[in-house]
Protein backbone atom coordinates (compact mmCIF):
# COMPACT_ATOMS: atom_id res chain seq x y z
CA UNK A 1 0.00 0.00 0.00
CA UNK A 2 2.85 2.81 0.36
CA UNK A 3 4.08 1.98 -2.98
CA UNK A 4 1.23 2.77 -4.20
CA UNK A 5 0.70 6.17 -1.81
CA UNK A 6 4.37 6.85 -3.05
CA UNK A 7 3.36 6.28 -6.68
CA UNK A 8 0.07 8.24 -6.76
CA UNK A 9 1.70 11.22 -4.78
CA UNK A 10 4.62 11.82 -7.66
CA UNK A 11 2.15 10.93 -10.34
CA UNK A 12 -0.74 13.42 -9.29
CA UNK A 13 -2.00 13.05 -13.07
CA UNK A 14 -2.94 9.24 -12.41
CA UNK A 15 -5.26 10.46 -9.04
CA UNK A 16 -7.00 12.35 -11.14
CA UNK A 17 -7.69 9.71 -14.51
CA UNK A 18 -8.66 7.01 -11.65
CA UNK A 19 -10.69 9.96 -9.35
CA UNK A 20 -13.32 10.52 -12.96
CA UNK A 21 -13.20 7.30 -14.06
CA UNK A 22 -14.42 5.73 -10.72
CA UNK A 23 -17.01 8.67 -10.50
CA UNK A 24 -18.32 7.97 -14.18
CA UNK A 25 -18.60 4.44 -13.02
CA UNK A 26 -20.68 5.73 -10.07
CA UNK A 27 -22.56 7.72 -12.19
CA UNK A 28 -23.55 5.08 -15.10
CA UNK A 29 -24.05 2.86 -12.28
CA UNK A 30 -26.83 5.14 -10.48
CA UNK A 31 -28.45 6.45 -13.90
CA UNK A 32 -28.28 3.30 -16.63
CA UNK A 33 -28.11 3.87 -20.19
CA UNK A 34 -26.17 6.96 -20.92
CA UNK A 35 -23.11 6.55 -23.49
CA UNK A 36 -19.79 5.86 -21.34
CA UNK A 37 -17.97 8.37 -23.17
CA UNK A 38 -20.54 11.32 -22.38
CA UNK A 39 -20.61 10.44 -18.82
CA UNK A 40 -17.08 10.46 -19.08
CA UNK A 41 -16.31 13.85 -20.48
CA UNK A 42 -18.99 14.98 -18.60
CA UNK A 43 -17.52 13.95 -15.16
CA UNK A 44 -14.05 15.56 -16.34
CA UNK A 45 -15.58 18.95 -17.56
CA UNK A 46 -17.60 18.93 -13.63
CA UNK A 47 -13.74 17.72 -12.13
CA UNK A 48 -12.28 20.71 -13.64
CA UNK A 49 -12.79 23.26 -10.85
CA UNK A 50 -11.54 20.33 -7.89
CA UNK A 51 -8.73 19.79 -10.43
CA UNK A 52 -7.21 23.14 -10.30
CA UNK A 53 -7.85 23.18 -6.45
CA UNK A 54 -5.44 20.19 -5.78
CA UNK A 55 -3.17 21.67 -7.96
CA UNK A 56 -3.33 24.75 -6.57
CA UNK A 57 -2.81 23.08 -2.77
CA UNK A 58 -0.15 20.84 -4.28
CA UNK A 59 1.79 23.49 -5.53
CA UNK A 60 2.16 25.72 -2.58
CA UNK A 61 2.97 21.99 0.03
CA UNK A 62 5.48 21.38 -2.71
CA UNK A 63 7.22 24.88 -2.33
CA UNK A 64 7.01 24.07 1.41
CA UNK A 65 8.46 20.97 1.12
CA UNK A 66 11.91 22.59 -0.80
CA UNK A 67 10.54 22.58 -4.05
CA UNK A 68 10.56 19.30 -5.65
CA UNK A 69 7.48 16.29 -5.84
CA UNK A 70 10.02 14.10 -4.33
CA UNK A 71 10.59 15.67 -1.41
CA UNK A 72 6.75 16.18 -0.64
CA UNK A 73 6.15 12.45 -0.88
CA UNK A 74 8.99 11.62 1.19
CA UNK A 75 7.86 13.90 4.01
CA UNK A 76 4.16 13.12 3.50
CA UNK A 77 5.15 9.55 3.93
CA UNK A 78 7.13 10.57 7.47
CA UNK A 79 4.17 12.04 8.47
CA UNK A 80 2.09 9.22 7.94
CA UNK A 81 4.37 6.58 9.35
CA UNK A 82 5.23 9.11 12.69
CA UNK A 83 9.04 9.47 11.41
CA UNK A 84 10.49 12.38 12.91
CA UNK A 85 13.01 13.87 10.45
CA UNK A 86 16.10 13.94 11.84
CA UNK A 87 18.30 16.39 9.47
CA UNK A 88 17.59 20.12 10.20
CA UNK A 89 16.83 21.08 6.65
CA UNK A 90 14.20 18.55 6.36
CA UNK A 91 12.77 19.20 10.04
CA UNK A 92 12.29 22.78 9.15
CA UNK A 93 10.41 21.42 5.92
CA UNK A 94 7.98 19.21 7.78
CA UNK A 95 7.70 22.14 10.29
CA UNK A 96 6.45 24.44 7.80
CA UNK A 97 4.19 21.73 6.34
CA UNK A 98 2.66 20.39 9.56
CA UNK A 99 1.79 24.24 10.58
CA UNK A 100 0.86 24.68 6.76
CA UNK A 101 -1.66 21.86 7.33
CA UNK A 102 -3.26 22.59 10.92
CA UNK A 103 -3.67 26.37 9.62
CA UNK A 104 -5.61 24.91 6.22
CA UNK A 105 -7.87 22.49 8.41
CA UNK A 106 -8.62 24.92 11.22
CA UNK A 107 -12.16 25.06 9.85
CA UNK A 108 -12.98 20.94 9.38
CA UNK A 109 -15.52 20.92 11.73
CA UNK A 110 -17.66 23.83 10.15
CA UNK A 111 -16.58 22.27 6.78
CA UNK A 112 -18.20 18.82 7.86
CA UNK A 113 -21.28 19.85 9.15
CA UNK A 114 -21.58 22.05 6.01
CA UNK A 115 -21.16 18.65 4.03
CA UNK A 116 -22.92 16.74 6.05
CA UNK A 117 -26.57 19.63 5.62
CA UNK A 118 -25.36 19.70 1.71
CA UNK A 119 -25.06 16.10 1.21
CA UNK A 120 -28.47 15.21 2.96
CA UNK A 121 -29.94 18.45 1.17
CA UNK A 122 -29.11 16.10 -2.01
CA UNK A 123 -30.39 12.64 -1.20
CA UNK A 124 -33.40 14.19 0.18
CA UNK A 125 -34.21 15.97 -2.91
CA UNK A 126 -33.63 12.98 -5.31
CA UNK A 127 -35.63 11.10 -3.23
CA UNK A 128 -38.31 13.06 -3.85
CA UNK A 129 -37.22 13.61 -7.84
CA UNK A 130 -35.83 9.79 -8.71
CA UNK A 131 -36.52 6.33 -8.24
CA UNK A 132 -35.82 4.37 -5.62
CA UNK A 133 -32.21 3.15 -7.22
CA UNK A 134 -30.82 6.53 -7.40
CA UNK A 135 -31.98 7.51 -3.52
CA UNK A 136 -30.59 4.46 -2.19
CA UNK A 137 -27.06 5.18 -4.18
CA UNK A 138 -27.19 8.82 -2.88
CA UNK A 139 -27.82 7.14 0.52
CA UNK A 140 -25.18 4.98 0.46
CA UNK A 141 -22.76 7.76 -0.66
CA UNK A 142 -23.49 10.35 1.53
CA UNK A 143 -23.07 8.08 5.05
CA UNK A 144 -20.26 6.36 3.05
CA UNK A 145 -18.59 9.48 2.16
CA UNK A 146 -19.32 11.68 5.59
CA UNK A 147 -18.34 8.35 7.51
CA UNK A 148 -15.03 8.38 5.62
CA UNK A 149 -14.61 12.03 5.49
CA UNK A 150 -14.90 12.22 9.67
CA UNK A 151 -12.25 9.14 10.24
CA UNK A 152 -9.54 10.17 7.66
CA UNK A 153 -9.61 13.82 9.06
CA UNK A 154 -9.70 12.86 12.85
CA UNK A 155 -6.40 10.30 11.59
CA UNK A 156 -4.65 13.18 10.03
CA UNK A 157 -5.35 16.07 12.66
CA UNK A 158 -3.94 13.42 15.19
CA UNK A 159 -0.73 12.86 13.03
CA UNK A 160 -0.25 16.43 11.95
CA UNK A 161 -0.42 17.53 16.25
CA UNK A 162 1.33 14.51 17.10
CA UNK A 163 4.35 15.55 14.55
CA UNK A 164 4.24 18.82 15.49
CA UNK A 165 4.64 17.96 19.24
CA UNK A 166 7.63 15.13 17.78
CA UNK A 167 9.40 18.43 16.32
CA UNK A 168 8.65 20.96 19.16
CA UNK A 169 10.81 18.29 21.66
CA UNK A 170 14.23 19.93 20.01
CA UNK A 171 15.07 16.43 18.88
CA UNK A 172 13.67 13.93 21.02
CA UNK A 173 12.65 10.85 18.84
CA UNK A 174 8.90 10.58 18.70
CA UNK A 175 9.09 7.22 20.46
CA UNK A 176 10.89 8.19 23.26
CA UNK A 177 8.74 11.25 23.39
CA UNK A 178 6.15 9.03 23.73
CA UNK A 179 6.74 6.98 26.29
CA UNK A 180 7.57 10.45 27.95
CA UNK A 181 4.30 11.53 28.55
Amino acid sequence: MERLNSFLGRHLWLQFVLSILLASALVMLLYPGRSAVSVVLRTAVVSVGGIVVVLVRRNRERKTAGGSTNGLVALDTKLRRGEVPGEPAEREAMRSLVTERLHRTRHRVAALVFLAVMFCTVTAMVALTSGTRQTIGFALLTVGFLSWSVVAGNRQQRRLRTMRAALDDHGVPAAAASRTR
